[in-house]
């Protein structure tokens, strides 16, 4: 099936009412990672971050680099044997402590005293710290600043009513000169309640655009039979580059 219309933005001005008033709950999250209903999950990395690593890294090394909403995301590893330090938020401690325990990395636990009830898990080695907690709660005065950003998986489960304070979140929380690579997801919003929720390219202009440049690196054909059961008939996933600019 052709989907040039898509990608030519002719779904921007669509109707996204739909999706607009939609919210899942932090239980919800967590019920999900109790239940290990997370279709989102990719065992292998994502292959998006592999091709367009050197545009994240932008011939940089020793970055501090953040994973939002973090999961358990094997890149966290991969990027923290490089040489850069990790931080990761994470509302469930389940998806953590599977992360150190998937990858046999020894670790230890303590409160943050700046935010009730929430721990930092870091590993042993100082390079990797998950933080379980609403990401709401961090800020830089917390987790300091950052030089790269992999969002994939997080603006897109984010709810809508919350994007505005997600993405002004993030903005603080990146150094000048920093790159952050977006995945968004693409397909028919009146056809699936979300998440993942579709975010068109104009609200990430609208969100982003005063203060950094923005780039579509690649569309890609990511639809399979998950989402022909969500009644869908095209599903993408489209990258972008986001630099912020000094």
């Amino acid at each position: 099936m052709d989907h040039s219309a898509d990608a030519s933005g002719l779904l921007e001005d669509s109707d996204i009412e739909s999706q607009k008033e939609r919210v899942v709950t932090e239980e919800e999250w967590l019920q999900k990672w109790e239940m290990g209903n997370i279709g989102f999950h990719k065992e292998q990395g994502h292959p998006l971050l592999q091709k367009y690593l050197d545009v994240l890294l932008n011939g940089r090394s020793g970055l501090r680099i953040f994973f939002p909403l973090c999961g358990k995301a094997v890149e966290m590893k991969w990027l923290a044997d490089m040489g850069h330090s990790v931080v990761g938020v994470e509302v469930s401690e389940q998806a953590v402590k599977e992360f150190f325990s998937e990858h046999s990395l020894p670790y230890c636990e303590e409160p943050v005293p700046e935010i009730s009830g929430a721990k930092m898990f870091q590993s042993t080695s100082g390079n990797i710290s998950l933080y379980c907690c609403s990401i709401y709660d961090l800020s830089s005065s917390i987790v300091g600043k950052f030089d790269g950003v992999w969002d994939r998986g997080a603006l897109v489960a984010v709810n809508p009513c919350d994007r505005q304070r997600y993405a002004s979140l993030m903005i603080n929380l990146v150094e000048k000169n920093s790159s952050y690579l977006l995945v968004t997801v693409s397909y028919d919003p009146n056809k699936h309640k979300g998440p993942p929720f579709y975010v068109p390219e104009s609200e990430i202009q609208s969100l982003f655009g005063t203060c950094c440049e923005i780039k579509c690196l690649e569309k890609v054909d990511d639809f399979s039979e998950r989402h022909r059961q969500w009644g869908l008939d095209y599903f993408l996933e489209v990258l972008y580059i986001l630099k912020f600019v000094a």
